[in-house]
């Protein structure tokens, strides 16, 4: 009897207490829902405003990313501190657990910091063609760990930031043109004047090549086995690849109409008839 008397007590007083604390714990309670409520309300503020606005879409996403997991990570603070707990004990176990974090995160701590610099420096964008990684293709998608591509056989290669920020990158899309550096090779025997008449026409002709910077037609080598002509020119981005197909195949029916060869790379192979050889080298020992 007397224990169940002290369970009473006992019953009585956390009762007491909980009706004491429930005052702050539906404070609390209504602070998390007010505050989830008014940080939707600024986060879809912020989607209309980018909306409204040409801006780029990695940068938008990364605000309105970091703008809702801020003002929920402060919200998180205000209801614990609601709650009773000590902002100072708070603190320590934040800073304990972001280091704890920090340890075990850290290849993950350096794709964010790496996707953030991307995002804030922009070396692409989302549309870009680069070349990074040992890999090219076309920008997909920036996230704050990782960025995505679509290579020219449409596979999707997805690429650590941390590793991508540390590293060369070529943008091929940076520039609205692109230069282009073709090699055709002519038979030592042709004329070289008249080749490169016809490689300059065939240049000329050509609507999608840009009178400014000029193009270039020289002699860039005498190799192994042929005189080796470089066409150079620049051609907007839209067009590059389409015209780099075209020149190439053009070009070769063209120096074959005008009569140039286009050697095969050939060596010269000398045969020895070993016997004979030896036979001469015996001869003239026997008359020494």
């Amino acid at each position: 009897m007397e224990k169940l008397n002290n369970w009473g007590a006992i019953a009585k007083e956390y009762a007491n207490k909980f009706i004491d604390y429930l005052p702050t714990l539906i404070g609390a309670i209504v602070l998390l829902i007010v505050g989830l409520w008014v940080i939707k309300l600024i986060v879809n503020y912020l989607k209309r405003l980018f909306e409204r606005k040409d801006y780029d879409p990695t940068l938008e996403k990364f605000t309105v990313n970091a703008s809702s997991w801020g003002l929920k990570i402060l919200l998180f603070v205000l209801v614990i501190t609601q709650l009773g707990v000590e902002s100072a004990s708070l603190v320590a176990a934040v800073g304990a657990a972001g280091l704890a974090i920090g340890l075990a995160l850290q290849g993950s701590l350096a794709n964010l910091a790496g996707g953030v610099l991307i995002i804030v420096l922009k070396p692409f964008k989302v549309g870009d063609w680069i070349e990074a990684q040992g890999v090219s293709g076309s920008v997909v998608e920036i996230s704050l760990f990782y960025t995505k591509l679509d290579t020219f056989g449409n596979q999707r290669v997805v690429i650590p930031n941390g590793e991508l920020s540390n590293d060369n990158i070529t943008n091929y899309s940076f520039n609205n043109t692109r230069r282009e550096n073709l090699s055709f090779g002519i038979s030592y025997d042709d004329d070289i004047k008249k080749a490169k008449e016809v490689l300059t026409n065939m240049v000329k002709e050509q609507k999608d090549i840009l009178e400014e910077p000029a193009p270039q037609v020289i002699v860039a080598e005498l190799g192994d086995s042929s005189v080796n002509f470089s066409v150079r020119y620049f051609a907007p981005n839209s067009v590059f690849w389409d015209l780099h197909w075209y020149m190439i195949e053009e070009g070769k029916i063209r120096l074959e109409e005008a009569g140039m060869t286009i050697p095969y790379p050939q060596r010269d192979v000398y045969l020895y008839d070993q016997t004979k050889m030896k036979g001469t080298v015996e001869k003239k020992e026997k008359t020494e």
